[in-house]
């Protein structure tokens, strides 16, 4: 069966880009050009190209120009029983990129203190309009801002004594590890939630994805729980799915047998 024109186009397209011919940031000819060079209507042209824009082989510039968009390598994040969906502050990030050969980087914390509302609020079990402290981050992947991460935490943790929380740096033992020491709150697990939708406008200015939405995010959230089944914080993370993906490994897979050559 004989592919659409568009669809021949779209792949020489990716040809000329997997072979370094078109580079990222290059943009691309006009339709006219185009239309010149593949003997193909100028509809046909615009069909191909937003083939690929729908798959993320090329993107919209700021002019509105259309611009081969930079191939992103993405990040595998492994889910597990102990660690849920992830997104402590720390080392623990830092850590699973460097096990990859990878380059990890942070932001300096932002802190806030903040109302609690809505969501938060019921999850922390806080009054409306009470106060927590809010840290951010954005967390970077070889250059590339791999996830925005906004972690909430009721304010009685300072009154108590956890003052590092209002401190516009990391807590490099890790907030968790802190939180028992400094004022016994001892973080035993999580409730964990993830929601693919598509990016808010923020978002999507703040990663460069389209702003149609096209390429979603992946939104986790983890509830932090104490021994007294008590939240003790809230960790929002926001991922992009461009550049994240998830597994899960279960059961003990150390008993496998050794792979045989050529199997």
């Amino acid at each position: 069966m004989v592919e659409p024109k568009y669809r021949q186009i779209a792949a020489d397209l990716v040809s000329k880009i997997e072979s370094g011919e078109m580079v990222a940031g290059e943009r691309l000819p006009s339709d006219a050009m185009l239309s010149d060079t593949y003997a193909a209507s100028r509809n046909t042209v615009r069909q191909a190209i937003q083939f690929l824009l729908t798959r993320g082989a090329l993107e919209k510039g700021p002019s509105g120009a259309t611009l081969v968009r930079n191939k992103i390598d993405p990040f595998r994040t492994v889910v597990s029983a102990d660690t849920g969906f992830g997104g402590f502050e720390g080392a623990a990030y830092a850590s699973d990129v460097e096990a990859s050969n990878r380059r990890p980087a942070v932001t300096t914390p932002r802190v806030e203190i903040r109302e609690a509302t809505g969501q938060i609020a019921d999850e922390l079990a806080l009054s409306e309009g009470a106060s927590v402290v809010v840290r951010h981050q954005e967390r970077f992947i070889d250059d590339e801002l791999w996830s925005l991460q906004t972690s909430f935490y009721p304010m009685t943790f300072v009154e108590e004594g956890a003052s590092m929380l209002l401190a516009a740096r990391d807590i490099t033992k890790g907030t968790r590890n802190y939180l028992d020491e400094t004022i016994g709150v001892r973080e035993i697990g999580s409730r964990d939630t993830m929601t693919v939708r598509a990016p808010t406008p923020g978002e999507a200015a703040t990663f460069g994805l389209p702003e149609d939405g096209r390429i979603a995010v992946f939104e986790t959230r983890q509830t932090g729980i104490d021994a007294h089944g008590k939240a003790v914080r809230v960790t929002i993370t926001i991922y992009p799915s461009d550049r994240n993906t998830f597994s899960m490994e279960t059961g003990d897979l150390s008993q496998r047998p050794p792979t045989e050559p050529g199997s």
